[in-house]
């Protein structure tokens, strides 16, 4: 997951933002992982909680690396082991796979609902809606991301599941297109990044007119 506006130099710049993201997005993304091996385990596969997934640690969920890449350059990732042949429903593979950012999605909407009201609440504290705006913001472009369909994201396991045969490429031309992909991926984040802010905008003309 690219973070556009995570650098160690916002640390001097604006330290609040700086741990305020920088908590969201740990906490969104070891929340995400945990999501996988809860929904593993329920269709009977007990991979990730037999290594220890069933956690929000961080230095478990993302690992020390990513949670350095994080920090300096803006970049982070979780995994956790599944094994599918495990799975007793047959659509163990794609509820695992959508459980990470369906998680994403309702920490998403839960933002973006209590962003709206305290932005309408009289003397309501500014750190709080700096801080639900960018908890709803980071939580859409981790729905966003995930769900595309990039080999590696969660979105091409979904994809997948609904068209098996392009889980198997058999030619140059067709791994060459998957390499496209992730590329443009993550070209794609900065254009997401926008569109997230816009949204979030929308929840306090929302909650205005019906409060």
């Amino acid at each position: 997951m690219m973070l556009a506006d995570i650098f160690i130099q916002r640390l001097f710049d604006d330290p609040r933002s700086f741990f305020m993201l920088t908590f969201i997005v740990v906490f969104s993304v070891c929340l995400h992982e945990y999501s996988h091996a809860q929904v593993a385990l329920w269709m009977g596969d007990s991979t990730a909680a037999d290594r220890g997934h069933l956690t929000l640690n961080p230095l478990k969920q993302m690992g020390f690396f990513s949670i350095l890449m994080l920090l300096i350059l803006g970049f982070a990732w979780g995994a956790v082991p599944v094994n599918p042949a495990r799975m007793k429903n047959k659509y163990g593979r794609l509820l695992t796979s959508f459980a990470g950012p369906a998680v994403n999605l309702i920490l998403f909407a839960l933002a973006w609902i209590f962003f709206g009201i305290t932005c309408n609440l009289q003397n309501a504290p500014h750190s709080a809606m700096i801080f639900l705006g960018l908890f709803g913001l980071m939580n859409f472009v981790l729905f966003v991301f995930n769900m595309l369909p990039v080999p590696g994201l969660d979105g091409w396991n979904i994809y997948t599941w609904f068209f098996p045969k392009l889980a198997m490429p058999n030619s140059e031309v067709v791994k060459g297109a998957m390499v496209i992909l992730i590329f443009a991926a993550f070209m794609f984040v900065s254009y997401l990044f926008r569109f997230a802010r816009s949204v979030m905008q929308t929840a306090p003309d929302f909650f205005q007119q019906i409060m």
